[in-house]
Formats: structure tokens, C-alpha cells, sequence
């Protein structure tokens, strides 16, 4: 894991956030690819690298960028830490890599997050399963004179059982009153969300009902958005744009201005 601090900070009202499963940089546009490019998850190929630097062009317009199914370097990817080399490529100051499954020397599964504002109180929680390998990667962002952000970057399990209690541990995460964005390939239709228990006692609720997989023709919605109420949604869509096997989900929100009692608390603590 590691975080690189290349540009300056900035400071913002809204944020534009985007959610992408990258699928190691590999362009899947048919089922068959699954088999006929499966060696592609274990060989580093010319056309992932030229996939990446579409994908690294993409999130450039964002802020806030949630990366799952990225490798954080092994073999597949000649080395290449994918979370680093986006950030660099798409010129953001802040990253975070979070490896899930470690496969090394083959493979490194990991989640990132690109940012414009330092990652604060960054941490990462290991999900319940029968298999190792899912997790959650949290991070806070504060914009000057904004209230904090806090996101959850997930890639939740893809059998119901597992990924129900993935989702009950994911809310009880959520204790607070901070601002708080869940967001991933979540595995599952809004309709398995809207019914959990856990995510409907935090408040948590989904920003868009479009559907992302698979890119090439979408019949189901896996990744998700999920905000907390006092998070106010001025924009959400899937984007058209197919450079992976899942399609992006965008969204913009207001920040909240920061209250008097938290300058405080900050400059106390300074």
C-alpha cells in the first residue's frame, strides 16, 4: 500500500466522483473473452497498457476516482502498480493502493482511490467470506472550509450469502455523522440492497438504478453508488464508455461547509 503526492490540493464546493471495475486493464467486449483471454490475467499484454492510458483519460475529468480489480504489480502487469501508474498518467496528486488478495509473483488483486485532496484516516477492513481476498478500503478527504468525505471502496463476493454479510459488516462501519460514500462493484441489483437491513438502518441509498454489466450489453446494475442522507446527489449516470467488462458510474455532489465546532476541533488538534 502506498500513497504518492505529486500536485497540489485543491478546494471545491462539489465533487465529481467516479467508480470503475478496471478488470486488470483488459477490454472484454464478448462472454468468450472470459476464456479466450484468460491468459491475459496471468501475462502482461501491449493492448492492457494502451487500455489503461484510455482509462487513465477517462478519470482525468474526475476528482475522486474508485478503482476495483486493479493489480497493485506482479507479473501480469510487468511490475506496473495500475493505481500509481493511473494517477500519473491522469495527473492526480493523491493515491492509495489497497492489495486484497496477494497471488505474488503472479498477481497482486487490489483496490485504489485517486484523489485531488490528501487521503486522510486511510484503512483497510477485510470482508467476511468462505475465501480471502474481499475487503473494503476507507479513506477521508476534506476540501478546505468543506465538511470531511468518507468513502468505502468495495468489491463485495459475488454468491448472496457472503456478500449479505459483507454488506451488514460495511454498515456497521458507518457510525457517525460524517458524510459517507460506499461505492464498488457491489455484485448485486439495487433490488438486494434496497431490502438489507443494515444499509437501510444507515441510511445508506443508492444515486442511480442503470444497469453496467456487462459493458458491451448491460442487463444488470453491480455497481452502485450508495450515500448517506445528509450527502446531497446533484448528478449520476453510467457512462457510455466501455473499457472493461463493467461500465463506469459517475456522480457529482455538494459539500457541506464546515462548522465551527470541527475548525476547532481541527486547529486544537493541529
Amino acid at each position: 500500500m502506498s500513497e504518492n503526492s505529486v500536485g497540489r490540493e485543491g478546494s471545491a464546493d462539489t465533487v465529481r466522483l467516479l467508480s470503475l471495475n478496471i478488470q486488470v486493464g483488459l477490454n472484454s467486449s464478448r462472454y468468450w473473452h472470459y476464456l479466450t483471454h484468460a491468459w491475459r490475467h496471468v501475462l502482461p499484454t501491449r493492448s492492457a497498457q494502451l487500455n489503461l492510458d484510455r482509462i487513465a483519460k477517462l478519470v482525468s475529468r474526475y476528482d475522486i476516482v474508485a478503482l476495483q480489480e486493479a493489480d497493485a504489480g506482479s507479473l501480469r502487469t510487468s511490475q506496473l502498480n495500475q493505481v500509481a501508474h493511473l494517477a500519473e498518467r491522469a495527473g492526480f496528486p493523491y493515491w492509495h493502493s489497497a492489495v486484497t488478495r496477494d497471488l505474488r509473483p503472479f498477481a497482486q488483486h487490489c483496490l485504489g482511490c485517486l484523489s485531488r485532496w490528501p487521503l486522510e484516516n486511510v484503512k483497510y477492513h477485510a470482508l467476511p467470506g468462505w475465501l480471502p481476498g474481499r475487503g473494503a478500503l476507507e479513506v477521508e478527504v476534506q476540501p478546505e472550509g468543506r465538511e470531511p468525505l468518507r468513502l468505502f471502496i468495495v468489491h463485495l463476493a459475488l454468491g448472496r450469502r457472503v456478500r449479505k454479510q459483507q454488506l451488514h459488516f460495511i454498515s456497521t462501519l458507518i457510525h457517525d455523522r460524517i458524510d459517507t460514500i460506499v461505492l464498488g462493484d457491489l455484485n448485486c441489483d439495487e433490488s438486494e440492497l434496497t431490502i438489507h437491513d443494515g444499509l437501510r438502518n444507515a441510511g445508506l441509498r443508492g444515486v442511480h438504478k442503470n444497469h453496467t454489466f456487462p459493458s458491451w450489453r448491460p442487463s444488470r446494475a453491480l455497481d452502485h453508488i450508495l450515500v448517506t442522507p445528509t450527502v446531497e446527489v446533484l448528478t449520476a449516470t453510467v457512462l457510455e464508455e466501455r473499457l472493461s467488462d463493467h461500465l463506469p458510474v459517475a456522480t457529482e455532489i455538494r459539500l457541506r461547509l464546515e462548522t465551527d465546532d470541527r475548525k476547532a476541533a481541527r486547529s486544537n488538534n493541529a
